[in-house]
């Protein structure tokens, strides 16, 4: 029986955020989890020359406003794997509003991306906000963000970046109802 990687538990070692890794840094394409087949699937090269600056995610046990997991990214200077389970701490969120998906009128959604870091990466240990990494930092990852989906018909606004608690609120707000 295979796993369904977006129901495993929201928190685990030291009640951190369990982050399931999609693509991992480096990767030249953005791999998504498929509930149905439950396997990583190829969602979209991105665009030449870019790829992921840290490894990219989403938190299982959480449902975001365009129905999918919440984003993560998972700020550290090592690659992982597809499917990797890293417990990590929120540092902030990037606050994205685009384009929703299939809408014909133009109606917008909102998509952000909590920043995180793992618990056991030795380091970050000083790191405790978004506020924390040089300002040239955070423009260049804004920039990463909006250039991947320019051509994905996403037209994405970058609203700015709130911190850890922010993050927090927001996993606490769309994690999954327990039955």
């Amino acid at each position: 029986m295979a796993t369904d990687f977006t129901r495993l538990p929201l928190r685990g070692f030291q009640d951190a955020l369990n982050v399931v890794v999609e693509s991992p840094r480096g990767s030249t394409v953005k791999l998504k989890y498929d509930t149905k087949l439950q396997a990583f699937t190829l969602s979209r090269p991105l665009t030449r020359g870019f790829r992921y600056p840290f490894d990219w995610g989403f938190i299982p046990s959480t449902e975001g406003p365009d129905g999918d997991p919440l984003d993560a990214l998972v700020y550290w200077d090592v690659p992982t794997w597809p499917g990797v389970v890293l417990p990590c701490r929120p540092l902030g969120v990037l606050l994205v509003d685009q384009k929703k998906k299939d809408s014909q009128t133009g109606a917008r959604e909102r998509n952000d991306r909590v920043l995180v870091v793992p618990v056991n990466a030795p380091r970050a240990e000083g790191l405790s906000s978004y506020q924390d990494l040089s300002r040239r930092e955070l423009e260049e990852l804004e920039h990463f963000f909006l250039a991947v989906v320019h051509f994905a018909d996403k037209d994405a606004h970058v609203l700015g970046w709130e911190g850890p608690e922010a993050a927090e609120r927001m996993v606490i707000q769309y994690a999954l109802k327990k039955d």
